[in-house]
Parts: structure tokens; C-alpha cells; sequence
């Protein structure tokens, strides 16, 4: 019986490493250890999908990022790919918008969508409600949780958000190198100089100031003369946003191949030669991309440092944080 059970959650602490702004958690799903807990085990939760098979984690690996083991883009149960690559998980609670066109304003409402979505774990939400809800240990957890034994769709929305909050990287060697800690390679600080002046032009988008390594805004980048994927248009309807899409992260990007919201880069020497040349000119550009049709002009060596310093902000505490791996192994 439920009765038996005590409600009286713990409060989560965040622990930010130095240089990561406070996080602004909603008051309406406030962090608790049984919250992120249950996140944890439903983010891992194969009973979601159709046939029992998929889970987030199926397609945002944690070794990669939370990304999807390399693949351009991702394919659901039912062996149908989607359009888009599978983006990281990192930092997420210092977003405003999400998924690449930002089409989901809080990370509750982007952890509702993959569930019933034709083409990713393709379930109900009334399905798959009961299968949680004819497990042993689901509606207990719920309970201590959340005060309910009844498990609905929000509830488990909110919880894989509250663990999804928890995923933070700050522990990088380029961290320690901005903080004064430790020192990088001699190519990686030549990098760092490069990726923080108009030389490398990255710091603009990609900002170091915040600690966060994105300003979480949409971008034209300069992909396409003509974009084929609206982006952040099909959202706002507005033709000024035709091609923009929101700015990922750059913490742990070595190991988040492929680039860009369709993969279309395999590798860190395609995308840094991508703005070397300049990209493409169209009319909804973003104003930052000054190099376009000129390019950097970046060097051979030039560019090999600035691939050092990207790769120094793999953060390997992170990737192998036993706290966010699969709670059932």
C-alpha cells in the first residue's frame, strides 16, 4: 500500500564547477535527489518506445556526449531515420530553447515529444503510462518523488528534466587552463589565442566569458546558399529566420561527431575548414559570419592549434560519471 510510503523529498544540491554561472531551476519542478533519481532510471527507460527497445539513451550516449554514437542522424523503432543529428546533452539547464529550431521552451516540454513521435520511440503516452504504472518499483518511486502514485506523462517529463539539469560539464582541461589551475599545451594556447580573437572568430557564438561555450541562441552559419531545412523559421514563421538554428555547445565536441543539425561534417577539420573558406552567403546570414566569401585565411598550424584547443575541452569526468550512467547495470 502507498500509505505506507513517507513524501518528504531531499532537496538536490547543485554542485558548479568554477567559472559555470548559478542555474535558474523552475519553481514549479524544483530539484530533490528521488526526483533526479527517477530521471535518471526513466532516461534509461526502453518500456517508453513502442516495442520495448529504445530509450533517450539510445540515441544520446554518455561516453559521446549524450550524442548518438556517431550517426548523422538518428533512426527510431521502426528502422525510419529522421532529418536531424542527435544533439549533446551538456549544460542543459542554462537553456531557454530547445532541439535545433527551438521549438520546445522548457526541457519538461522537450522530454514530452520523443515518446509519441512516428519516427523515434513511437509510443503513446496512455501506453506507455501503463506499463510504468503495472511495474514494481515505478509508482513507489513516483511517490517519493512527486507525492502521487499515479504516473502521467508531465510527471515523468518533469523527472527526466530534473536529471537532465544534472548533467553538467565544467572540468575540462581548457577550463582549468581559463581558471588558472593548470597549463594546456603550447599549440592549444595558441589555439585558445586564436578561437578568443577576430583571428579564429569563435568566441563570438561560442563565448568563454559565460562558461558555457554557446550564447544558446539561432544562427545562419553559412551552411547553404539555400537552406533545405527551414530551421528556426518553421517555428516563428518568420522568413528572417530561414536557416537558423540554435548554437550547440562546444564542451566535449570531439566527441560529439558528426557537426552540424544534419551531420553533414564528419569530422572537427571539416568544421573548422568550413569557416576557414568562408561558407555561403544568403540573405538571412547571421551578421557575425564577417568572413564570409573571404574566409580566415588560417594557416595549416593555425588550424592544428585551434583543433587543440577544441579537443582540451573534453571533460573526462563527465563522460564517465557513474552518477549519470545507466542506473539498471
Amino acid at each position: 500500500m502507498i500509505e505506507e510510503l513517507v513524501y518528504d523529498p531531499t532537496p538536490y544540491e547543485l554542485e558548479l564547477p568554477l567559472g559555470l554561472p548559478e542555474m535558474v531551476i523552475p519553481e514549479d519542478n524544483p530539484l530533490t535527489k528521488e526526483g533526479v533519481a527517477l530521471g535518471r532510471k526513466l532516461f534509461y527507460e526502453k518500456r517508453l518506445s513502442g516495442d520495448n527497445t529504445m530509450s533517450c539513451a539510445s540515441c544520446h550516449n554518455q561516453a559521446l556526449g549524450f550524442t548518438d554514437n556517431g550517426k548523422a542522424v538518428s533512426t527510431g523503432i521502426d528502422g525510419v531515420a529522421g532529418n536531424r543529428n542527435a544533439m549533446q546533452l551538456i549544460n542543459l539547464g542554462y537553456g531557454f530553447s530547445f532541439f535545433w529550431d527551438g521549438r520546445s521552451k522548457s526541457l519538461e516540454d522537450q522530454a514530452i515529444e520523443p515518446v509519441p513521435n512516428p519516427i523515434e520511440m513511437h509510443e503513446s503516452w496512455p501506453n506507455a503510462m501503463d506499463k510504468l504504472q503495472a511495474d514494481d518499483e515505478y509508482p513507489s518511486l513516483f511517490y517519493k518523488a512527486f507525492g502521487t502514485d499515479e504516473i502521467d506523462s508531465n510527471l515523468v517529463a518533469k523527472a527526466i528534466a530534473q536529471f537532465e539539469r544534472t548533467l553538467i560539464s565544467g572540468n575540462s582541461p581548457a577550463d582549468a587552463f581559463v581558471n588558472n589551475t593548470a597549463d594546456l599545451s603550447s599549440s592549444a594556447r595558441l589555439g585558445f589565442i586564436i578561437y578568443t580573437t577576430e583571428k579564429g572568430d569563435c568566441f563570438h557564438c561560442h563565448p568563454v566569458s559565460n562558461g558555457l561555450y554557446t550564447d544558446n541562441l539561432f544562427r545562419n552559419n553559412g551552411l547553404d546558399e539555400t537552406s533545405l531545412d527551414s530551421g528556426l523559421a518553421a517555428v516563428t514563421k518568420d522568413p528572417n529566420d530561414l536557416g537558423k538554428f540554435k548554437v550547440p555547445t562546444l564542451r566535449n565536441i570531439a566527441q560529439t561527431a558528426p557537426y552540424m543539425h544534419d551531420g553533414r561534417f564528419e569530422t572537427l577539420e571539416e568544421v573548422i575548414e568550413h569557416y576557414n573558406e568562408g561558407g555561403h552567403a544568403s540573405a538571412t546570414i547571421d551578421p557575425l559570419m564577417k568572413h564570409v566569401g573571404t574566409g580566415l585565411n588560417l594557416a595549416p598550424q593555425e588550424k592544428q592549434n585551434l583543433l587543440d584547443f577544441l579537443n582540451s575541452l573534453t571533460d573526462e569526468e563527465f563522460l564517465n560519471n557513474e552518477d549519470f550512467s545507466d542506473p539498471n547495470l
